[in-house]
């Protein structure tokens, strides 16, 4: 049985034309082996999978190539390339940082760098995630990167750059790789399909592509995982059952329902997408993608933005008509809201279902199509009110209006027969003094004024037990913004003298200050309303117990008390300057 090669490893570039989506990087390059101008560092910098490590090997075999070809690529006929490609070269040297990352590992390369070449004219050092050096590390291959020998050339590869120190980024050239396009990954697997014998749709591989993230290895690997699933004939339904993706056509089914406003329809698809096992995050997400593409498609010049297969392409074309640009800018806004608070509700389902049902009542809201049960009559103003009716002006007589002018008088204004009371605009004045009288048919009346009466005291007796009573329940009522006092005020209940006069002892200076200050006033306001008395009146004493059998209450009295029983206390206090805060 023949060992099975991956695909990311059996179709991996070796020369710079088959790199894919890196045009920028392998042009430069070939123009630097062109004109001689090579760098005595490389630094190749982006994200996994886009071709990194890739090119530092091909620019490394390409150097040291002994024929290289017009294209400026490597001839693979020459001992140097032979070597290369059956991995015995001695020339190109391929070290991992992330084991390799201390300060004798760098110590052991800068001495084998000294080693001429025995084949070729250089010695070529792949570094790869060179930011997993030490800082010591760094330091001290900075001599080495600065003025390495004439035979020695460093390609370093990371993904993370800004953990590079400056001057190791100073001295090298750096190049930065883009993620590989979409088009441009659907292309290498079309092309590793045909080389396999292997039939595959195209919406399937552009699921494949999307799901890379713009890594080719990636890509590749998922390429390789669908083949185990489906065999040689990939579809778009297995590979969106494969790898989990939600299938476009819900995304477009609930963009229609909508566009019609139908809530109940919307509701039953995201049903039957959470009985298929998905998350209705992803279905949040993927509509925001859904939404988002239909809205490039409004404009032919970001057309070019959409990223998806042919068939595809053609129904977001027809859907983007539907849609209005103000409808999808609401919607996409709601669908960022809903995403950024899915993770804070409780009740996940009905997050999503609420923000399905605000999409469909989107249209509805603006073209007030919105499908009602039956109408409620509500009666307006005008029919509440009596209409009043104008009898039309009569016409003036002419014979009375020529004999007044020659009797050198101005005509008299005729006079507007009216029915019921006389039009007229009232103002707040007033209204407030009620200058419409009550029959709303019959001519404005003029109300009495009001007599403005004075306010009347109460003066409900009230027992003892009811005063304790009130006095508990404020107790409880403040006891979460200020616990102390309110059990200061549990403690000290109330005694009742003559004339509704309440008297509270207090135990020291501290508790009776606080509480005139603090409750004392808006107590008394309670105890007034609740128990019907405004003639309540509220006196603070402080107690007459003799000091020892008094509770201590502030820090100072507690620490008097408790000194008093150890006196060690005392020196404590001295000794370590402790003082009260």
């Amino acid at each position: 049985m023949e060992n099975f090669i991956v695909s990311a490893r059996k179709y991996r570039p070796v020369t710079f034309d088959s790199v894919v989506g890196q045009d920028t990087v392998t042009n430069t390059l070939k123009n630097a082996i062109k004109s001689n101008h090579l760098s005595q560092a490389y630094l190749f910098c982006g994200p996994r999978g886009v071709g990194k490590t890739t090119c530092a090997r091909i620019l490394a075999k390409t150097i040291n190539c002994e024929n290289i070809t017009e294209d400026i690529e490597a001839c693979d006929q020459c001992e140097s390339c032979k070597s290369f490609n059956e991995s015995r070269s001695f020339n190109i040297h391929e070290l991992d940082a992330a084991s390799n990352n201390s300060v004798d590992d760098i110590r052991s390369l800068i001495d084998q760098v000294r080693i001429p070449p025995q084949v070729g004219n250089f010695s070529i050092y792949i570094i790869d995630e060179i930011h997993m050096l030490s800082a010591q590390a760094f330091n001290a291959f900075l001599k080495t990167l600065e003025e390495p020998p004439k035979h020695a050339v460093y390609i370093l590869a990371t993904t993370e750059k800004h953990k590079i120190i400056p001057t190791i980024l100073s001295r090298c050239q750096i190049f930065d790789f883009n993620r590989i396009k979409l088009d441009d990954i659907t292309g290498r697997l079309q092309y590793v399909a045909e080389q396999e014998g292997i039939t595959a749709e195209e919406d399937a591989l552009h699921i494949i592509a999307q799901k890379a993230d713009g890594a080719m290895r990636d890509a590749l690997s998922i390429f390789d995982q669908i083949v185990s699933y489906s065999g040689f004939k990939i579809t778009y339904q297995n590979v969106i059952e494969n790898l989990n993706v939600l299938d476009f056509e819900y995304y477009f089914k609930l963009t229609d329902a909508f566009l019609s406003g139908d809530s109940s329809n919307s509701l039953l698809i995201l049903d039957e997408i959470i009985m298929k096992g998905f998350d209705p995050h992803q279905l949040i997400t993927g509509l925001s993608s859904h939404l988002r593409d239909l809205l490039v498609c409004k404009d032919p010049e970001t057309i070019q933005l959409l990223e998806t297969g042919a068939s595809f392409q053609k129904r977001y074309l027809t859907q983007a008509e539907k849609t209005s640009a103000d409808f999808l800018f609401q919607a996409l806004d709601i669908l960022s809201s809903a995403d950024v608070q899915f993770r804070i509700n409780k009740n996940q389902r009905l997050h999503t279902e609420l923000n399905l049902i605000k999409l469909c009542r989107l249209t509805t809201e603006n073209t007030g199509t919105e499908k009602k049960t039956e109408p409620v009559k509500i009666q307006s103003v005008e029919d509440k009110e009596p209409k009043t009716s104008v009898v039309p002006k009569p016409e003036p007589d002419v014979h009375s209006l020529q004999a007044e002018r020659s009797a050198g008088s101005e005509p008299k204004k005729v006079r507007e027969t009216k029915t019921g009371y006389e039009p007229r605009t009232t103002s707040i004045k007033d209204g407030l003094k009620g200058a419409i009288g009550k029959n709303r048919n019959g001519p404005a009346e003029d109300l009495e004024k009001p007599e403005k009466k004075e306010k009347s005291l109460k003066e409900e007796p009230f027992t003892i037990t009811e005063l304790q009573e009130k006095w508990m329940e404020y107790s409880d009522r403040i006891k979460t913004d200020k616990p102390r006092l309110a059990t200061t005020i549990k403690a000290q209940l109330p005694n009742l003298k003559d004339n509704f006069k309440i008297i509270v002892e207090m135990e020291n200076t501290s508790q009776m200050n606080d509480f005139r200050a603090y409750v004392k006033s808006d107590l008394l306001d309670y105890l007034k309303e609740n128990l019907n008395n405004d003639y309540i009146t509220l006196e603070t004493i402080l107690s007459e117990k003799v000091d020892e059998e008094r509770k201590p209450y502030t820090d100072e009295e507690k620490f008097k008390f408790m000194s008093e029983k150890n006196p060690n206390l005392k020196t404590l206090k001295k000794q370590f300057g402790l003082d009260f805060e």
